[in-house]
């Protein structure tokens, strides 16, 4: 039915179809050791902690101009249902109504500190010294870190993501905070990238090599942070509070992850997209701090997308290979990319938006490309 016989006496096309298939292979492979391997991943009920043995916590946060956010979140984190805990919060320079707003819940909320910051004294960039300052003043050597526009699915937040320390020895928890869902394709768009983004992070920490994490959902012991030199080694660089930290001091043996649904945290969709471009260039900011290694891992499946629409697009052109053959394969590589996807939409309440992955994946292709020539300058002085 299909003339194939041009195809096979064409060396250059033959190559390509190779290369095309290779690149599908590895996609379908990378699609289904971190999309499908995250969205079925789960902890085992008899490594959960028990309730009598559940260790005190700290939940630290950095607020700047953010009366807002914590005046509709904060109450959450403060009545999660949970033995020993507090909650330290940095106030730093704040303009707005962040100050009454936490004096209003101090009030109600004995277990909750506050840290003001009256004057800058913020020698380095970012938000890193802050955060430093409320990690020395938490009382707790189990830390949880997240951000102002956080909200957790119920509150038993705290008791999700301290099962990560079940195991001896385990000094870094990664955990996932998604995007609410929304009907409009900003943020379809957003709830994409960070589905995407963790089941990377997070399947690479279950592959036993982790190498970043996402401070808006991380846990850590304060003694660890103290004891890995904090963020000294990175203070010249505005971001990586999560990102350097993770990629320096995480190890197969000392990482765990919890992405049980008790654990997750949601954050509203930016509604502008300069304000979601502007996170997104925050956190691609400090990968040339990574290894070459590192950064090649980051960026190979984007880099085998563009080969494999590459390949397909020059077969189609030259014509010896018959198109149903290159749709054949294309679809393929759709149907599984769509089929590993609906496991993190269904674990994380992501909707039907795995339809759109194939989609949504070109375009990041081309977003990521743009976001890494275009990197964020090092003279900003506080990062949220």
């Amino acid at each position: 039915m299909f003339d194939f016989s041009h195809f096979l006496t064409d060396s250059y096309a033959v190559a390509l179809a190779a290369v095309m298939l290779a690149a599908m292979i590895y996609l379908c492979l990378y699609y289904g050791l971190y999309h499908f391997r995250v969205g079925r991943w789960g902890l085992k009920k008899e490594g959960q902690v028990p309730q009598g043995d559940l260790p005190p916590v700290s939940v630290v946060l950095t607020a700047r101009n953010d009366a807002a956010w914590l005046k509709e979140n904060l109450v959450y984190l403060l009545e999660q249902d949970y033995p020993d805990f507090e909650v330290v919060v940095v106030n730093y320079l704040s303009t707005d109504d962040t100050e009454f707003v936490l004096k209003l819940l101090k009030d109600y909320y004995p277990h909750l500190k506050v840290v003001p910051f009256k004057e800058d004294v913020n020698l380095f960039q970012g938000k890193k010294y802050p955060l430093s300052i409320g990690i020395k003043s938490a009382k707790n050597d189990i830390l949880m870190l997240a951000d102002p526009d956080c909200t957790p699915k119920n509150l038993l937040w705290l008791k999700g993501m301290v099962r990560g320390y079940r195991e001896q020895g385990t000094q870094v928890v990664l955990g996932y905070c998604g995007v609410k869902r929304t009907k409009t394709l900003l943020g379809m768009l957003q709830q994409y990238d960070s589905l995407a983004y963790g089941a990377q992070y997070l399947g690479s920490a279950l592959l036993g090599h982790p190498y970043t994490g996402s401070g808006r959902n991380l846990s850590y012991r304060r003694s660890f942070f103290f004891s890995q030199g904090a963020f000294i080694s990175h203070y010249d660089v505005a971001d990586g509070s999560d990102d350097l930290f993770v990629y320096q001091n995480a190890t197969r043996k000392n990482t765990a992850v919890c992405i049980d649904s008790d654990a997750c945290l949601t954050a509203e969709p930016r509604k502008r997209f300069y304000q979601w471009h502007d996170e997104r260039r925050h956190r691609v900011a400090t990968r040339n701090r990574h290894s070459f290694w590192g950064r090649l891992h980051e960026s190979l499946p984007a880099w085998m997308n563009v080969v494999f629409y590459a390949a397909a697009v020059l077969l189609l052109l030259r014509g010896t290979l018959p198109w149903v053959a290159v749709a054949a394969a294309a679809v393929l590589k759709w149907a599984w990319q769509i089929v590993c996807f609906s496991r993190l939409t269904k674990r994380f309440e992501g909707g039907y938006i795995h339809f759109a992955a194939p989609l949504f994946e070109i375009y990041f292709i081309i977003a990521n490309t743009i976001l890494i020539l275009l990197p964020l300058p090092n003279n900003r002085k506080f990062k949220k």
